[in-house]
């Protein structure tokens, strides 16, 4: 049977796709740079447009096509170059260091893995064929969403903790494209759009930090307690 119609073939590559993401984001979680925080998440969400493009392929649904689209040109392109204009922006001469350090974030992320993966085998179900494609990397978006959530508290600098959430969003992204085959268009495109105005808010925001307090820890915010 031709590769390009086996859905086999296309399990294969949606998985082995997946477990790259996910090897990322355990990345992200312990990389201190913020370009190549940054460069990562790109990265990411492109691998999350391709896998979008071949479930699109496999099953038939040109709209899924519309969400591997979106995802490579708001959130795989426009987003990190966005904050990469920012980072030259505000000039950031140095990296603060996470809560944990970066071999305790590995590890946790770990463990935040194991914990998605007994967690998911209970809610999956195999199904043959094209319908059943993707079906196994509910697992891989329950770990994307923990470390991502785990990445925005183990982070004290405000373009880090933008990056985290954003990722966080894809590990969302990755279980409704992979489960359910996507939302309806008009959904699709208004989630995308408010990423893209997220982004260029909390930009915005960021900047705003860097001038108030010449720094982007955003646990120098606390002074501002009453």
């Amino acid at each position: 049977m031709d590769l390009l119609h086996n859905p086999e073939f296309g399990e294969r590559v949606v998985t082995l796709m997946a477990a790259f993401v996910l090897v990322l984001q355990i990345a992200m979680a312990g990389q201190r740079s913020l370009i190549g925080n940054i460069r990562i998440f790109g990265t990411q969400s492109a691998l999350l447009a391709a896998i979008a493009a071949v479930i699109a392929w496999y099953n038939h649904a040109p709209h899924i096509y519309f969400a591997a689209a979106m995802m490579a040109l708001v959130k795989a392109l426009a987003v990190p170059i966005l904050l990469e204009r920012l980072v030259d922006r505000i000039a950031i001469r140095h990296q603060i260091e996470p809560i944990l350090n970066g071999p305790v974030s590995i590890i946790i992320s770990g463990g935040l893995t194991l914990v998605a993966y007994l967690t998911a085998t209970s809610f999956q179900h195999a199904e043959a064929g094209a319908r059943g494609l993707g079906h196994n990397t509910l697992a891989v978006a329950t770990s994307v969403f923990l470390i991502g959530f785990f990445t925005v508290l183990n982070r004290r600098e405000a373009i880090t903790q933008v990056l985290a959430l954003l990722s966080l969003e894809n590990g969302i992204f990755l279980a409704a494209i992979s489960l359910t085959y996507g939302m309806p268009l008009l959904v699709e495109l208004g989630v995308f759009f408010d990423v893209l105005v997220a982004a260029m808010v909390l930009g915005i925001l960021v900047y705003r930090i860097r001038e108030t307090f010449e720094s982007i820890d955003v646990s120098k915010m606390r002074r501002l307690r009453g």
